[in-house]
Parts: structure tokens; C-alpha cells; sequence
């Protein structure tokens, strides 16, 4: 592929064939890989015009080259992103998260100390990260709501990171649960491999095992949903109905996991099928509160 400068193709860089080998790869990979031109043109020739090539012949050998490295690199990046990665990114998010929190508590209660303005959260530890200090004490107190100012950052880019490969490795889950949700579910099922065989009603109520063991033990009511209660299928279902959005949420987020790890594909009717089954639970607050009107009148 080209790019959309007039004067340069993919090669562009060096006029000599030592120049061009170093490149940066990166460059060379995304102009093969993304790059367009308004119309046709003779690289070969403009190659060999550049003096990056000494002939068509050597042009086509050292495209061939590109490509086969970008091919390759393309390769890698997608078995780099497979479900224990997207595990570590989870897991490494929600310690970052947790960690900054806890920490903004601690610079809130220090800074509090020092400045009169301070304020307490993740937000006020950044205003107190950007002021100019005045002595060993608020250099180390501004130090340490800088830390925190960082690990929020860190957060926000780990979530940025699971958005871009949780689609990879896991297309139909992803979206049909959203990034981190799908995230969420792997990792606690132990990897993608691991939640495709777990049967539905452990899916249902995957992040509430506490509650899970207390139920079995005689202290608690049967939990109705775990982590998938952050879904807007269920959190914005009516109580009532919450526990039949779980349950059909959960069976098609067991499929879509089996078909994400066994076939790899999107299936539309999946997603068609769950749309389908929520609005029909949904509708019944709509026919119960039309009965209600009518027993009114």
C-alpha cells in the first residue's frame, strides 16, 4: 500500500537502499497496512527513481520483504492478545484503580494539613499534584499526590488497552458484554477456554461468590446475578424482572463465549436472539402497568 504523499510510497525515508533498511519498522508496517493513494501510480519506478531500489525487480524483492515482516508483526500482535493478556490488563487495572484510591485518602488527609483548599478523591490529589511546593514537607506530599494522579492515568490506559484487544480476543462477548465486562468474566472464569465450558448459571453468578457460599450455607437467600448486574440489561430492568434478565443474559453470554473460542466468528443472531428475549421480559412491566390502568378505571 501506498500513503498519501505524492512524492513517496511506503518506502519513504531514505533514498538509499541503506537508508531505507533503517526505517522504522513500525512506519513501514502501518503504511502497508493502512496507507491509500488517490489513484494508481508506477512505485516501482519512483522507487528506483529515490534510489531505494535499483530496479523493479529489486522494488517487488524488497516489498516483498515489507510485507512479509509486516504480515508477520501483524502475526505476533494478535497472539499477544489473547485472553491472558486481556487477564493481566483487568487484573492490573482494577489494582491500579484500587491502589490510587486508597492512596488519594491518604494525600487528601496530608494535604489537608498543608493547604487550606485541598480536596479529598483522585481529582483533588491532581490539583494538589500540579501546585508549585514550598519546603521538604509539601514536596513530599505534592510527590505523593502525583503518584496518584499517575496510577489513575495508568487506569484509564489500561482500559484504553483492554477496548482495543478484547474485540480480538473475544468478539461476540465483547460486544455483547462491553470491553471490561468481558474482561471481567474471563478472568474470573479463569480464561476464555474456562467460561465457554462453564454451564450458564455459574456464569449468572460469577463475582458474587461470597454470597454464592453463604447461600449454600443456610445464611443467605440464592444470588440472582454477579458481576453482570453492571449490564444495563440488568441493572435497568425493573427488580422483579432482574433475575430473569440475568438468566438471559447469562445463557447468551455463554454462547457467545463458546463460539468466540471455538469458532472465532461474530454471529448476528445471537445478539438478534438476546435483543429479542430482553424486550420481551422488559415488555411485561409494560402490560402489568397497562392492567393496572385499566383495574383503575
Amino acid at each position: 500500500m501506498t500513503n498519501t504523499d505524492d512524492d513517496a510510497g511506503w518506502f519513504a525515508g531514505g533514498p538509499t537502499p541503506e537508508a531505507a533498511a533503517a526505517i522504522d519498522g513500525e512506519a513501514v508496517r502501518s503504511r502497508i497496512a493502512d496507507g491509500e493513494a488517490d489513484a494508481p501510480r508506477d512505485w516501482p519506478a519512483l522507487a528506483v527513481e529515490s534510489g531505494f531500489a535499483d530496479s523493479r525487480d529489486d522494488y517487488y524483492d524488497r516489498l516483498h520483504e515489507a510485507s512479509v515482516a509486516a504480515t508477520r508483526e501483524a502475526v505476533r500482535e494478535r497472539e499477544r492478545a489473547d485472553d491472558k493478556q486481556l487477564i493481566h490488563a483487568v487484573r492490573a487495572m482494577d489494582d491500579c484503580e484500587r491502589t490510587a484510591n486508597e492512596l488519594a485518602e491518604r494525600a487528601a488527609e496530608w494535604a489537608g494539613s498543608l493547604f487550606d483548599d485541598a480536596e479529598p478523591g483522585v481529582d483533588g490529589a491532581r490539583a494538589v499534584a500540579a501546585r508549585d511546593p514550598d519546603g521538604e514537607l509539601e514536596r513530599r506530599a505534592v510527590s505523593l499526590a502525583e503518584r496518584v494522579a499517575d496510577l489513575a492515568d495508568e487506569r484509564d490506559a489500561l482500559s484504553e488497552t483492554i477496548d482495543r484487544i478484547a474485540p480480538a480476543v473475544a468478539p461476540n462477548l465483547t460486544e455483547m458484554a462491553g470491553s471490561e465486562l468481558a474482561a471481567r468474566l474471563i478472568a474470573l472464569a479463569g480464561g476464555l477456554e474456562s467460561l465457554a465450558k462453564k454451564p450458564s448459571g455459574t456464569v449468572q453468578v460469577l463475582g458474587a461468590e461470597d454470597a454464592l457460599f453463604a447461600h449454600l450455607s443456610g445464611r443467605a437467600p440464592s444470588p440472582k446475578h454477579g458481576i453482570i448486574y453492571t449490564h444495563e440489561y440488568v441493572r435497568n430492568t425493573r427488580p422483579a424482572d432482574r433475575g430473569s434478565a440475568a438468566r438471559a443474559l447469562a445463557g447468551k453470554l455463554t454462547l457467545a463465549a463458546r463460539v468466540d473460542h471455538y469458532a472465532g466468528e461474530r454471529r448476528e443472531s445471537l445478539h438478534e436472539d438476546l435483543r429479542d428475549r430482553m424486550a420481551t421480559i422488559r415488555a411485561r412491566a409494560e402490560d402489568e402497568s397497562d392492567a393496572a390502568t385499566e383495574g383503575d378505571e
